[in-house]
């Protein structure tokens, strides 16, 4: 099927530089949520029709499919707009005439893959031209579909700017996704012309054309009003967002996830949970997050890209980014799990410590104000409050490394590189600059020194 994208509007109401289909809903701009329905709705060929902001629509856009495994996708320019029935007929040149043509819109991120599918669907023998259309409670500023006195059939459409007041009144409206058969679209969009109060080319005029020739029509009913909104300003930018958001909370919901209020969830990527996972308010995933059984989020935590294994519990205010957690684990409250680490099973990361391209093996923990950067941890290591390991010497990165079982006391310094070898322990207060020999004690502090006749300070008296 040919998908041709309308993504040539430059949204003046937006008051922004950034062209409005790159405007992001749930951390994605616009025009990636409507590329990649395209593409699950059974696109073959991409045109996506261009003009304010082409460079940067287009690099987007090369890089989204390619990222995504979707068709790269070929562009038309419209310069100046002219309409959508213009912005049409400036793509035709590159659609393949065997097949089908579905048209979308870059500004309209909800419209579901089920919804294109059943208009697809429409089209048949009988049927060269199908319309997605949608009853709204407010109808204001879409074109109402007309239909003939028995309201069986379509017979058109009619903007808003142009309609009288009794066709106002019908709650029927067009969304301006239509599929039809190529050759003839390629016809109609060519009859094309701008006697309108706009002075545009409508492609809704498509409509009376095919009509006229006697050609089958046919209409499909979204089910859902909202798939068929568009962007225009940054409030309806907003709506949009909150609407995606109410949307992946219901399903998750459906899935069995207890979700402890789901007006206050954040999913900007893609978020895949199994049996009896709870996330706690104001919780923001990114990327691609999955959650074992019995996960638990707590609180106005971070996720983005992350693995979470079965029975782990990320405390409230944490950051992970890029990691691995593995089973029983548990992180926080308020640590942060930067990119490259894998926290093993059992292991415990605690409030204000940062973990950063570290392997923290089994059942180790390391509970209280440290940080881990460039380390290798083995298991049952216990890592005392304020340690930090010293991986940057100024140019280069250096790896620590502390094997199993070994006890780090609180406020050590390890100065990489360095080994700590298996069941060793390192005394409070350690700057370690060489390797720490295997089951001993090991300790640099100066000794401890009493002076019985020192005076505290006091201030003169005035």
């Amino acid at each position: 099927m040919n998908v041709i994208v309308l993504a040539a509007g430059k949204g003046s109401r937006m008051k922004s530089d950034t062209p409005k289909v790159l405007h992001p809903v749930a951390g994605t701009p616009m025009l990636g949520h409507v590329l990649k329905t395209a593409a699950k709705a059974g696109a073959s060929r991409l045109i996506l029709v261009v003009g304010h902001g082409a460079p940067q629509v287009q690099d987007f856009a090369r890089s989204f499919c390619a990222q995504h495994g979707l068709p790269s996708p070929d562009f038309a320019l419209q310069d100046p707009p002219q309409g959508t029935g213009h912005a049409v007929a400036q793509a035709m040149p590159m659609v393949d005439p065997a097949m089908p043509c579905l048209v979308l819109y870059g500004d309209v991120p909800l419209i579901k893959e089920a919804s294109l599918k059943a208009l697809r669907a429409k089209l048949t023998g009988q049927v060269a031209l199908a319309v997605l259309t949608a009853r709204l409670a407010n109808p204001y500023g879409y074109g109402r579909i007309l239909r003939s006195p028995q309201g069986n059939r379509m017979i058109g459409c009619c903007e808003e700017k142009d309609a009288s007041t009794e066709i106002r009144a019908i709650d029927e409206v067009n969304s301006g996704i239509l599929v039809a058969d190529t050759p003839r679209l390629k016809d109609w969009v060519g009859r094309l012309q701008n006697n309108n109060t706009q002075a545009e080319y409508y492609l809704t005029d498509t409509f009376a054309f095919a009509h006229a020739d006697g050609v089958g029509i046919d209409t499909y009913e979204c089910q859902e009003g909202i798939e068929i909104l568009g962007v225009n300003s940054q409030s309806q930018r907003a709506e949009i967002e909150r609407q995606f958001q109410q949307r992946e909370a219901q399903a998750l919901m459906d899935s069995g996830v207890h979700l402890a209020d789901p007006l206050r969830i954040d999913v900007r990527g893609e978020l895949t949970c199994e049996a009896d996972v709870q996330i706690d308010v104001n919780c923001v995933f990114s990327g691609s997050v999955s959650l074992g059984k019995g996960v638990s989020i707590g609180p106005n935590c971070v996720l983005d890209t992350v693995s979470v294994g079965e029975g782990c519990r990320i405390e409230a205010y944490s950051h992970l980014s890029h990691c691995k957690v593995g089973p029983q684990a548990v992180v926080g409250p308020y640590a942060r799990i930067r990119p490259g680490s894998e926290l093993g099973e059992g292991s415990h990361v605690g409030n204000f410590t940062e973990v950063k391209n570290t392997r923290l093996g089994r059942f180790s923990k390391a509970n209280h104000l440290s940080y881990l950067g460039d380390a290798v941890i083995g298991e049952r290591v216990n890592v005392g409050a304020g340690t930090i390991t010293c991986n940057y010497d100024g140019a280069e990165k250096h790896t620590t490394i502390i094997e199993d079982d070994v006890f780090i006391g609180s406020d050590t310094q390890l100065v990489a590189p360095v080994t700590v070898h298996k069941g060793a322990t390192l005394g409070a207060g350690t700057t370690l600059t060489s390797d720490a020999p295997q089951d001993a004690l090991t300790l640099s502090r100066t000794r401890q020194t009493t002076l019985t006749r020192w005076k505290r300070p006091r201030k003169k008296a005035h």
